[in-house]
């Protein structure tokens, strides 16, 4: 305990000079991806000798993380998403700047891909959902209910497309008056904008099971360029043995760029979400000739 109220009130400083408190060991290391480029956030857990984790914690930009830790033997994990899992042993003694030196991350492999064809995506099993900030404080969470959409699946994977179109009055938020008002002209336009659609033009592998869907987004009239940062779900059969296959997916909207202008909804005094907006994405597909079960 007196470490780790150490650890949370001291000012952080550089691995190679941060002060050891009296009775501990430091600990550190440097995190590479494939590259030799230093891996922001990676996540590392010490646990000592009986399996219990004491420290836990993430990578800073140059790809260094430090701690100290009571004299000890210590097994120390790194993860990322994407990246084979490391583990390391190690012995800290008191007074003494242990490192485990360069961890150099390996890709994972990837997860076997769906077959090539068009794949439907299943709106019974697939989610739409956004976040945004309510005047600045609580967060809006919200959903559109009604939306279809394929998936091209290429021989080269990265040549795949996906194409959705989603119904904006479907707009819900649990609370009625709030979506009326997010359906009128000062908001989505349903009236004049009944759809927002977005277009893929590439699937980049990030690895593992990472990917960024790349392309672009129709809404209010607008078409702005986004990335969709994937995680692949891999493949599995349904209840009435239909194959499926699942991701999810996430972005962050500026309203600015789709001309929803929020500064102006302030001096009008009627702001009531943010200026950016995080999609998260949920997606289930089967093969096209298959119905949903």
């Amino acid at each position: 305990m007196a470490f780790a109220l150490i650890r949370r009130f001291t000012r952080p400083s550089r691995p190679e000079t941060a002060p050891i408190p009296l009775g501990a060991g430091a600990l550190e290391c440097v995190v590479v991806e494939p590259m030799q480029t230093p891996m922001h956030r990676a996540e590392v857990s010490v646990r000592d000798a009986g399996g219990q984790e004491v420290v836990h914690g993430q990578t800073d930009p140059h790809g260094r993380f430090a701690t100290t830790v009571a004299p000890g033997e210590y097994s120390v994990s790194v993860t990322a998403d994407g990246f084979r899992p490391v583990m390391r042993t190690v012995t800290c003694a008191e007074e003494t700047r242990t490192s485990l030196g360069t961890v150099a991350m390996e890709l994972a492999p990837a997860p076997p891909m769906p077959a090539p064809g068009a794949w439907r995506i299943d709106p019974d099993h697939t989610a739409v959902r956004f976040i945004a900030r309510h005047i600045g404080l609580a967060e809006v969470h919200g959903r559109f209910n009604r939306f279809e959409g394929t998936l091209w699946i290429a021989e080269d994977v990265r040549h795949s497309r996906i194409d959705v179109v989603i119904e904006t009055a479907s707009i819900d938020t649990g609370v009625a008056q709030r979506d009326e008002h997010l359906r009128s002209q000062e908001f989505l336009d349903v009236v004049n904008f009944p759809y927002m659609q977005f277009t893929s033009e590439h699937f980049v592998h990030r690895g593992g099971s990472r990917w960024t869907v790349q392309g672009v987004l129709n809404l209010h009239g607008v078409s702005r360029n986004i990335a969709l940062d994937t995680r692949y779900l891999g493949i599995g059969t349904g209840i009435m043995g239909e194959s499926r296959t699942a991701c999810s997916a996430s972005t962050e909207l500026h309203r600015e760029d789709f001309t929803l202008d929020w500064r102006s909804m302030l001096r009008r005094g009627i702001a009531m979400i943010g200026a950016t907006i995080r999609i998260e994405l949920d997606i289930q597909a089967v093969p096209q000739q298959t119905p949903a079960g």
